[in-house]
């Protein structure tokens, strides 16, 4: 038996995918995971101080990291009309928005990321836990809020105010679905280690869609209070084809974004060979 370090966050749409993985309900070919969960931003730090085997990893953070990691065909969080949302308490013009005091999930999250493309002048970020961000809206801490994951189903609950879908920002501006979120694998893994990994994922991702009440259990367990609806629609909205395979689609996506962040000089550049082999 190899064991490999593994981070994913508590989200129900990592715990819905890695379930299979490391409870030993599919074939591993031999390999065992010790479980680092931790939110996307803390994940993302650990991966670029390079002590972790895989990841969940922000698009927006692997493309600084490619020469240390490569991304996995599986478990990808890619898709339509499922990115970050900017909120308010009332509607704001661009330009309040680019003066606002803005809380966001991380710098590195792909949010971060396309919150830039769409707004270059908004500068007063502030790194905030993803789950505090509407609540440090409400309280006034900060004027915009940019929410992620389960947040985009509770924030009018709270009267919050949509300002704009960046996905949607996204996927109009290029056609391209939007890459939240990968998989990505240390590059100095051996290259047969690297396809056990991604063939395993694989079957991972393809034993929750096939037994779905088995595996919500463990999703239960790290959903803290969520509303079963909530969670259901959460998965549905993040975990899909691209979750089981990223195929040609995927991989042109994932390189539209990372070409768009080397020509706004976000990032110096990046290797093109970050694709594991099938």
């Amino acid at each position: 038996m190899q064991q490999l370090s593994l981070g994913f966050s508590p989200c129900p749409n990592d715990t819905f995918i890695f379930d299979a993985l490391i409870h030993g309900k599919i074939d591993t070919e031999g390999l065992e995971f010790e479980v680092i969960m931790e939110d996307v931003e803390a994940l993302n730090k650990k991966a670029f101080q390079g002590d972790i085997h895989i990841t969940k990893l922000s698009y927006h953070a692997f493309a600084h990291l490619t020469e240390s990691y490569n991304l996995l065909n599986s478990g990808s969080a890619l898709g339509k009309n499922c990115g970050p949302l900017l909120i308010a308490k009332e509607f704001m013009s661009p330009e309040q928005i680019n003066r606002a005091g803005i809380a966001i999930p991380g710098a590195m999250t792909t949010a971060n990321f396309l919150l830039g493309l769409a707004y270059p002048e908004a500068k007063n970020k502030t790194a905030v836990l993803f789950s505090e961000i509407e609540d440090s809206v409400l309280s006034g801490q900060y004027e915009a809020g940019l929410i992620i994951h389960e947040n985009r189903f509770t924030y009018e609950q709270k009267g919050l105010k949509k300002l704009i879908d960046l996905g949607e920002y996204w996927e109009s501006s290029t056609g391209f679905p939007i890459p939240l979120g990968g998989i990505v694998i240390n590059r100095a893994l051996p290259l047969e280690i690297q396809q056990k990994v991604n063939r395993a994922l694989k079957k991972s991702v393809e034993y929750a869609f096939a037994n779905q009440d088995d595996v919500m259990p463990f999703v239960r367990q790290y959903a803290q209070e969520m509303d079963e609806a909530v969670m259901r629609a959460h998965i549905n909205l993040y975990v899909n084809n691209f979750s089981v395979d990223l195929g040609e689609a995927g991989k042109q996506a994932i390189m539209a974004m990372f070409n768009t962040a080397r020509e706004k000089g976000l990032i110096p550049g990046f290797r093109t060979d970050f694709f594991v082999p099938v």
